[in-house]
């Protein structure tokens, strides 16, 4: 049997030993390991999402659950969900980024700032 793998990340949920409680996340990402996306009966092509025909219909596949079907797949990482997290986070850290230059001016309207006391 492969290993278990975060469906998010790929990190490795070894520490984690199944059976999983809804809260249990993973290590490295956070993500919920409790939810239809690292269940072996997830499948996006289906209409509900889920193979399993007596489970409850989930909304949220990301999110942590009670399902009684639940088992963990080893094959569910998804690679376009770390790099849309990336993306996301690198926009973010460049929004709030400052340049050397930005900076320099901000020190040069605080030293005129303090020049107006002394």
């Amino acid at each position: 049997m492969s290993a278990l793998v975060c469906y998010r990340c790929g990190a490795s949920l070894s520490a984690l030993s199944p059976p999983w409680s809804r809260q249990d996340v993973c290590p490295s990402c956070s993500a919920y390991m409790h939810c239809c996306r690292l269940c072996q009966f997830y499948d996006s092509a289906v209409t509900r999402q889920c193979l399993e025909d007596d489970a409850e219909d989930v909304n949220d596949k990301d999110a942590g659950n009670f399902c009684d079907y639940f088992k963990p797949a080893t094959d569910r990482y998804d690679a376009s969900l770390s790099e849309g997290s990336l993306k996301a986070q690198s926009a973010l850290e460049a929004l709030f980024e400052e340049t050397d230059s930005e900076i320099s001016d901000q020190d040069d309207s605080l030293d005129d700032a303090e020049d107006l006391f002394r």
